[in-house]
């Protein structure tokens, strides 16, 4: 399984099975998606900047969103559920963009994909740990995904990793200021005890066969910046 990082949350995960796309927001990837396809399209919450809906005078969330063209025939997956789709299995959990039941920012939902034998939860633009009633329905997990400097405190932001007990983790930067992602990124490494930030990858490709015995923190190119 190869993943890449858009910027933001927005991610591609291509495994044998198929291709899926999560947070593909054209305020990330463009209206048109530069070329990015997809046979499943995940979105986790709304556009933080969404395009006007042609038609409708108002903006789009996650139940309207705006696909960018490249992307509208990919299957569209924005609530939590379980599904399966071109052999694919998909679990969304629902979850919050805030401490406080989505009251302040609205609601979220972190999906689980099963590809190549890996399962890997994208968490979305999540505001809080989990709940074990949440750690119960992802389930076990090789690979987190999970943003930094976003709601999440840093110490908070590795208390949910070790929540899910992966081994691999994928460190994705979406606060708006460089400067401000770099501190918080520095406090999310002291807080899981890694001594020097790894170096930046253009993609992160795994097996079943290759994830660490070890808990592992990588940290991806933004191909939006590319």
């Amino acid at each position: 399984m190869e993943i890449t990082w858009y910027g933001g949350t927005c991610i591609r995960l291509r495994g044998k099975e198929g291709v899926i796309a999560a947070d593909a927001y054209p305020s990330i990837v463009g209206p048109t998606g530069r070329g990015l396809t997809a046979d499943i399209v995940t979105y986790s919450h709304p556009d933080a900047n969404p395009l006007p809906v042609r038609g409708k005078g108002k903006q789009a969330g996650t139940e309207d969103v705006v696909r960018p063209t490249s992307l509208e025939p990919a299957f569209k997956l924005d609530r939590p559920g379980e599904y399966e789709v071109h052999d694919v299995l998909v679990s969304g959990v629902r979850t919050f963009r805030d401490d406080d039941k989505g009251s302040q920012r609205g609601g979220n939902v972190s999906f689980v994909y099963e590809l190549d034998g890996l399962h890997t939860v994208h968490l979305g633009d999540i505001g809080h740990t989990l709940t074990d009633a949440m750690i119960g329905e992802i389930g076990p997990v090789e690979v987190v995904v999970v943003p930094i400097g976003g709601q999440l405190a840093p110490a908070r932001a590795a208390a949910l990793v070790a929540q899910l007990d992966a081994n691999l983790v994928v460190a994705i930067p979406i606060c708006e200021e460089e400067a401000a992602c770099d501190q918080e990124m520095a406090k999310f490494l002291h807080e899981m005890g890694v001594q020097q930030r790894p170096e930046p990858q253009a993609k992160l490709t795994v097996t079943i066969s290759s994830v660490p015995q070890e808990l592992t923190l990588v940290v991806l190119e933004s191909k939006g910046k590319v």
